[in-house]
């Protein structure tokens, strides 16, 4: 594709919006070293990891996606692998989500999302049989292989995703609605199994949720991360401190756990009040709206798939950070996409963004003079 063409065709949108949650994500985290004290090292290297994300997006956008679709496979057998690898590196506050080569850190669960996401798009395209509900064991074997192995490092929040988005692509390849509705209760009634399967932190973390402190005392363990996420949203009332700042006396008040991370989005509305929040929300409802319509405009069923896929990707995680942030979901420390602090989550949805553009470049199939045959630019 040529440059000019390429420069007209791209869905900017996509980028600007994108542009927009890391730079609010670089105020986030600036304010977050404020009130730590920091020295501006977070900083430095979110800047330099949104800098390689932004390149990634771009490039991304400029070879034709169906040569991804040849390796979505082995690329999502390449995640398994990663999975399995972490196990062989020290773990980190009790969990083995890294790999660490020198100063240099990976978190494989974040690039098995997109994995995820071809490989099941891959599988979908051309197939009928999961129209059927025996025809639904195989895309759920896709599913449960990288929940499993996420939930035993353990990291509940990234594991909570993937149903989700199977279910959106199953609905947009035309999977029957009974066969979905089937799933569900299924689902529901293997719920217990599952808690059986938790770690006691995980669980913790769950009970938590229904533990209310006695007016005057500061609840400890799991239950502080979400009472401190509460009291920093309060700190900030309806305009922020950046407008109507109201010190406090007591230093503890601004302590808050990964606030650099999962709870960016508390930063935030400590700084900016409710306008900042509903900010932040719009340009991610934006951007969904924009993956969803790149979807809806797609003839090709591969990249319809993959666009729906990554707009699902990103809209249940912001419902899961922002709802367990505010008590209505327990906590479970997923980060706050291109917002919160993180290479692996930057640089992961930059590629699952680039994808999109992509698509987005070539909606399907073209008239040719040889009918129906697909046009690779």
């Amino acid at each position: 594709m040529k440059p000019a063409v390429w420069a007209r065709r791209l869905p900017w949108s996509i980028v600007a919006v994108a542009a927009g949650l890391v730079c609010l994500g670089w105020l986030g985290i600036v304010r977050y070293e404020e009130l730590a004290e920091g020295s501006g090292r977070f900083f430095r290297q979110q800047v330099v990891w949104s800098v390689l994300g932004l390149a990634a997006m771009l490039g991304l956008s400029i070879p034709n996606y169906r040569i991804v679709c040849r390796y979505s496979y082995l690329l999502f057998l390449a995640s398994l692998v990663l999975l399995l690898l972490v196990y062989f590196f020290p773990a980190v506050n009790n969990a083995n989500r890294w790999i660490r080569l020198g100063p240099v850190g990976m978190q494989p669960s974040e690039f098995a999302k997109v994995a995820f996401v071809l490989a099941l798009a891959r599988y979908l395209m051309y197939r009928e049989n999961y129209r059927r509900l025996r025809g639904l064991a195989v895309p759920l074997a896709l599913t449960m292989l990288p929940v499993l192995l996420i939930l035993r490092e353990p990291d509940l929040g990234t594991a909570t995703v993937f149903l989700p988005v199977l279910f959106v692509m199953l609905f947009a390849a035309g999977a029957k609605r009974s066969d979905l509705v089937w799933i569900m209760l299924a689902g529901l009634l293997i719920t217990p199994l599952l808690w059986t399967q938790m770690s006691r932190e995980q669980k913790s973390r769950v009970t938590a949720l229904f533990e209310q402190p006695a007016p005057g005392q500061r609840p400890s363990d799991d239950a502080y991360h979400l009472y401190q996420a509460k009291r920093m949203l309060a700190l900030g009332g309806v305009w922020g401190s950046s407008i109507c700042a109201r010190p406090t006396d007591d230093p503890a008040a601004y302590h808050l756990p990964e606030a650099r991370g999962d709870f960016v989005f508390c930063v935030l509305g400590e700084r900016f009040g409710l306008p900042g929040l509903a900010v932040v929300l719009g340009l991610f409802g934006l951007l969904v709206w924009r993956g969803l319509a790149i979807a809806a405009a797609t003839r090709e069923p591969f990249g319809r798939l993959v666009a729906a896929g990554v707009a699902t990707l990103v809209a249940v995680e912001v419902l899961i950070n922002t709802a367990m942030t505010v008590g209505l979901l327990p906590i479970t420390g997923l980060s706050l996409p291109l917002v919160g602090y993180g290479g692996s989550g930057l640089l992961a949805h930059a590629i699952a963004l680039g994808l999109v553009l992509n698509i987005g470049l070539r909606p399907g199939y073209e008239v040719t003079n040889e009918p129906f045959r697909y046009v690779v630019e």
